[in-house]
This record gives structure tokens, C-alpha cells and sequence, in this order.
């Protein structure tokens, strides 16, 4: 993913935005596809995980350069003093979309029954191709920002993006990566973690489980949109900081409630969880591209982005889970790992 925002950053700081959407969407979309027409293991052996993770590492390069472009479109659109509610909208997407595939799963559990594992599991990943053209179609369709026009007219752009990134702004790199640190950790630790530590250690129905993220990622979408209209109001940073001290605060109650094994207080649980992680994802679009300058604003925060992904979100499940194998199942340590994440944000944000 940091590959994949150093490369569409480059580009998207070079020729433009829009060329970037399209190109990660595409290349989404195909891999995506791809999956879905995999051989098996009984058909060519070892190819076909070496395939898979191969379509893997493209998803990843795709994903890494999107969120910056996707942000940036919208932001460098918005009116300054709606550059929060405007930059929320894609961010309200991600737990939109997680609804979305949640539900083309399970239909396609129903229609396939016996034969999802045989057969059934590839439909999802067939039909994804239909949202990705829609979404090319629109973004086919949109001009080149505003912001970038001036640029390109005042040939402004950065020669080298990155080197130009890394040295006028290592300290806000820096910085932006912690931040999202604390944005991404906890997140994976809600939405990921719990379903096997709710299932697998406390016992708790699967689909308990999974319909108390289901229910908070519907919340979710909704405080996203909200704190990020207050960010405008009362700036980024207090709407930040708050959902980082709320964070704090939560991380042994939400294992305290969730322990209790009941759905309903599960689900109430999880959904102040994403509630208050609103206030920390929902802003960020915006708080990201107004650190930077607008010739390197597509590779610095994508950097920040992607690179506090890994050691927040993309570490979170496995380090969780080795917690919990180290004690024995006691589950202590894995909401004071969470508390770590969140002082490592606090600290950025202030």
C-alpha cells in the first residue's frame, strides 16, 4: 500500500488527480475480478496461491494510491469552510462499502448453500465489477480540481514529489502517520479482532458477532458525516483529540461489555466503539490535505496514510491475537495495546 500511494502520489502530483482515480479504480476492479476466476489448488497446484497473492499485492498497490486521490478530489472541490463535511463523504464509504460486501456475501452464501466453498464464494468477487464501473463512469465524467488547474497553469508542480514530501514536510509525514496510527489500530481491533475473540474465546454465536459490526459500521457512517461538519465548525484537532481521549477511556470497557457474551449489550458496545471512531476517521480527509502544500499534497498524505495503516491497523489483528496466546486467553493486554495506539495518536495530534 505505501508503494502503491508513492507511485499514484507521484503521478497524481505530476498530471493530475483524475488520471490517478481511474487508474487505481481500474486496476481495483480487474484484480478484484480476477479473484474470482481463480484455478484451484487441485487444478494447478501451488500456482494458484501464488496467484492469489499476487492479485493481493496489486489490490494493495490500487488501494494505496486511491484514498489520497479519492480525498483530494473532494476536498480541493469543497468550499474552505466545508472541507470537512465534503472530505467525509468518502470516508462514510468505507464502512458503506463493508455493508455493501457484507450483504452480496451472505446472498451469495444463500443462493450457493453446500457449494459457497465450492463455488459460491467467487460470486462477490465477479459481481464487484459492476460498482467499478459505475464508479469509472463517474469519475470519467469529473474535471480536474480546481487546485490542480492552478498548478498545472502556473507550472508549479514538483519535479520529485517524494523528495520534495520527505524533506519539506518529514515533520508533518511523521506526525500524519501517528495520527492514523491511533485512526486505523483500534478500528481493525473492533471490527477484525473481536469477531474471533468474540467466537473463538468468550463463545459468542458468529453471527452475533458479526451483526454487532454490521449495526456499528451503519452507525459509523453516520458520526462520520457528523464530527466531520463539527471539525469545520470548532477545527480538526479538538474533534480529534476528543475521539482519542474517548478512545482511552473506552478500551477496557469495551472488552468489559463485550465479555458479558449478551447480543444486545454486544452490539451497544461496538457501536459506541465506531460512534466515537467517527470523530477520528470522519475528519481526517480533510486535516491530511490541509498539512501539506497542493504540489506534494497527493504522495505526503498518502504516505502518512498508508504507512500508519501497517503499524496500526495492519499489525492490530495479529498483535492482538499473539497477546491473548501469550496470557492464556486473559484478555487485558489487548485493551492496553489499544491505549498504546491511542497515546502514539494523541501525542501526533497535539
Amino acid at each position: 500500500r505505501p508503494i502503491g500511494g508513492i507511485i499514484a502520489g507521484h503521478y497524481g502530483d505530476r498530471i493530475g488527480r483524475k488520471p490517478m482515480l481511474v487508474l487505481t479504480l481500474t486496476v481495483m476492479g480487474i484484480a478484484t475480478m480476477l479473484i474470482g476466476f481463480l484455478p484451484t489448488y487441485a487444478q494447478v497446484g501451488m500456482l494458484a496461491p501464488i496467484l492469489l497473492t499476487t492479485l493481493r499485492f496489486i489490490q494493495g498497490l490500487a488501494y494505496g494510491g486511491e484514498w489520497g486521490g479519492a480525498i483530494l478530489m473532494v476536498v480541493e472541490y469543497a468550499p474552505k469552510d466545508k472541507r470537512g463535511f465534503w472530505g467525509s463523504i468518502p470516508q462514510a464509504a468505507v464502512p458503506f462499502g463493508f455493508l455493501l460486501a457484507t450483504a452480496v456475501l451472505s446472498l451469495s452464501i444463500s443462493i450457493s448453500g453446500d457449494q459457497f466453498l465450492v463455488w459460491g464464494w467467487r460470486i462477490p468477487f465477479i459481481l464487484s465489477i459492476l460498482p467499478v464501473l459505475v464508479g469509472l463512469y463517474i469519475r470519467l465524467k469529473i474535471d480536474e480540481t480546481p487546485e490542480f488547474q492552478k498548478i498545472r497553469e502556473q507550472s508549479a508542480s514538483a519535479k520529485a514529489p517524494l523528495v520534495e514530501a520527505l524533506s519539506l514536510y518529514w515533520r508533518q509525514i511523521l506526525l500524519a502517520t501517528g495520527v492514523f496510527v491511533l485512526v486505523s489500530g483500534p478500528y481493525y481491533i473492533i471490527i477484525s479482532f473481536m469477531l474471533s475473540y468474540g467466537t473463538g474465546t468468550l463463545g459468542v454465536p458468529r453471527d452475533v458477532m458479526l451483526t454487532g459490526v454490521l449495526i456499528a459500521s451503519a452507525v459509523q457512517i453516520f458520526a462520520c458525516v457528523g464530527f466531520a461538519a463539527l471539525s469545520d465548525k470548532v477545527g480538526r484537532r479538538p474533534v480529534l483529540f476528543g475521539g482519542g481521549i474517548f478512545m482511552l477511556i473506552y478500551a477496557y470497557p469495551l472488552f468489559w461489555l463485550v465479555n458479558t457474551g449478551e447480543p444486545m449489550i454486544i452490539w451497544g458496545a461496538l457501536s459506541l466503539g465506531l460512534f466515537a471512531f467517527g470523530a477520528l476517521y470522519g475528519p481526517i480527509a480533510a486535516f491530511f490535505a490541509e498539512l501539506f502544500a497542493s504540489n506534494v499534497r497527493y504522495t505526503a498524505a498518502s504516505l502518512g496514510y498508508q504507512v500508519g495503516q501497517i503499524f496500526g491497523g495492519g499489525i492490530a489483528p495479529f498483535v492482538s491475537t499473539a497477546l491473548l496466546a501469550m496470557t492464556g486467553g486473559a484478555y487485558w493486554p489487548v485493551p492496553a495495546y489499544m491505549m498504546v495506539l491511542t497515546v502514539i495518536g494523541l501525542l501526533s495530534i497535539w
